[in-house]
């Protein structure tokens, strides 16, 4: 175990300890909570065990201090939006599972030509456009070996050693930033995404709507997609765009290799196009239908249990997912999820996230501009060095209040501040893209901190000035 984790292996149980045992001011039922919430927030900045094992806290100590009841606690792990999770990973299971994400990637590739500027294009276009819909780890584990198959080619073919590797390093980049990117595009493509909409949900007792969150979102992604390429093509690391030989024959034979697309690819492009449907068309079916008979939740469910449901080939009980694949979803998620929403009630119910809220609101202008510049600011830099998803579970509540308290529609703040929390950039820790790329050894820390520097400032700009003008 590295030095930092045994740091805080200890300073979490001890911190905890010494605010059930001493007096420091507090109140009781604050000091209760604050010392379960100091404990997780503990192990998870400096990520001594998985966060999904840190999320488990509260089921043992908010009931045994009697800071909630047994039921209380556990409530949040079963909140609607666990299923829109649940319901979403299924569906990007499918398509992994039937190749469907590489036929997509694939696809567009072919179409961008044989410069480097343009295989670098397609290749960032790509990887959004997949990690739209499954995760951006995900997305990034694929196109890693796709990318280095390029990058070997253009080795093979080129002597100009210095252009060698300033398209592997663009390349790699491009894919790691392009991951991150497509996931803030949709309300299921990353999991801060659906963390706001869970507590929008808790907050307002509505359904954040898919369609409301991608006229924000596709915006937001694609500025900064095309301006991700021209910053790094242009200015960070600018590269001159002769044509690569052999490019187009290397995607032609990937794409051969697919071979036709079958039955099994069809149907879940099927389910997934339906499902995607439902999902921007929700109000007017609800309307047609005469209530509120659908929700963002029942549509990822539904499509999830249609991908078990629709046989392939029933005479050999071939279906397009089978339950033996659910072991590769990522169930962890799901239980963080529930935790932070678990140890939010608590703060709240304890009066901790007002007092909190005050004092930010003490700091900073009530002005809604400066509000939402200081605060994109925070969250873009903060996630450099944690968890995307601790992150937002542990800003949105208090932002959420901060809104209450200065009279500013809430989804100002705590919109950008999620899309923030995704536009990690400048270290190969903050993102699993970034370290995924950063293990093929074609970049180094030096050089994805200075990219990532510009990134990070790009994206604060976007985001602001983005949200600011459509909500």
């Amino acid at each position: 175990m590295e030095k930092h984790k045994r740091i805080g292996f200890a300073l979490g149980p001890i911190v905890f300890i010494s605010l059930l045992l001493f007096d420091f001011g507090i109140e009781a039922d604050k000091a209760k909570v604050l010392a379960v919430a100091s404990w997780m927030i503990i192990w998870w900045v400096l990520e001594v065990f998985p966060i999904y094992i840190t999320a488990m806290l509260p089921m043992v100590f908010f009931p045994s201090l009697g800071v909630m009841s047994i039921k209380d606690t556990f409530m949040p792990y079963a909140s609607p939006i666990v299923f829109l999770f649940l319901g979403g990973f299924l569906i990007a299971l499918a398509m992994e599972e039937r190749k469907l994400h590489q036929r997509i990637a694939y696809g567009l590739i072919r179409l961008t030509g044989t410069k480097p500027k343009g295989i670098l294009m397609g290749f960032m276009a790509a990887t959004a456009l997949v990690a739209m819909w499954i995760s951006n780890t995900a997305t990034a584990v694929m196109m890693l070996p796709i990318g280095i198959s390029v990058i070997a080619l253009v080795n093979d073919q080129s002597a100009d050693e210095k252009l060698n590797k300033r398209f592997a390093l663009l390349l790699m980049l491009g894919i790691a930033y392009a991951a991150n990117i497509g996931g803030t595009m949709t309300l299921i493509g990353t999991p801060p995404n659906l963390v706001f909409a869970g507590f929008y949900f808790e907050e307002t007792g509505i359904d954040f709507s898919f369609a409301r969150w991608m006229m924000i979102g596709i915006p937001v992604g694609l500025t900064l997609l095309v301006l991700g390429y021209l910053f790094m093509t242009k200015l960070i690391y600018p590269i001159s765009n002769k044509p690569i030989k052999g490019a187009v024959e290397l995607f032609e034979k990937r794409w051969k290799s697919l071979g036709k697309i079958d039955r099994a690819e069809k149907l879940v492009l099927m389910v997934f196009g339906l499902t995607v449907f439902c999902w921007i068309m929700l109000e007017p079916i609800n309307q047609w239908l005469g209530g509120k008979v659908l929700s963002n939740t029942v549509i990822a469910m539904g499509g999830g249990l249609l991908m078990f449901f629709i046989p392939v080939n029933l005479k050999k009980s071939e279906f397009i997912l089978h339950w033996e694949s659910t072991v590769r979803l990522p169930w962890g998620i799901i239980i963080l999820f529930g935790g932070g929403l678990t140890m939010a009630a608590g703060l709240e119910s304890a009066g901790i996230i007002d007092d909190i809220a005050q004092w930010v609101s003490g700091i900073l202008l009530p002005e809604p501009t400066v509000l939402v510049i200081s605060l994109t600011l925070l969250s873009i830099f903060l996630t450099e060095v944690m968890s995307n998803v601790a992150l937002v579970t542990v800003l949105l509540p208090v932002i959420f209040r901060i809104a209450t308290q200065t009279d500013v529609d809430p989804l100002i703040l705590t919109i950008p501040v999620t899309f923030a929390a995704s536009c990690a950039f400048m270290m190969p820790i903050s993102t699993p893209p970034n370290a995924i790329v950063y293990s093929s050894g074609k970049i180094t820390i030096s050089q994805m901190l200075r990219a990532g520097v510009w990134m990070n400032l790009v994206a604060a700009i976007v985001i602001v000035v983005i949200t600011m003008v459509l909500l």
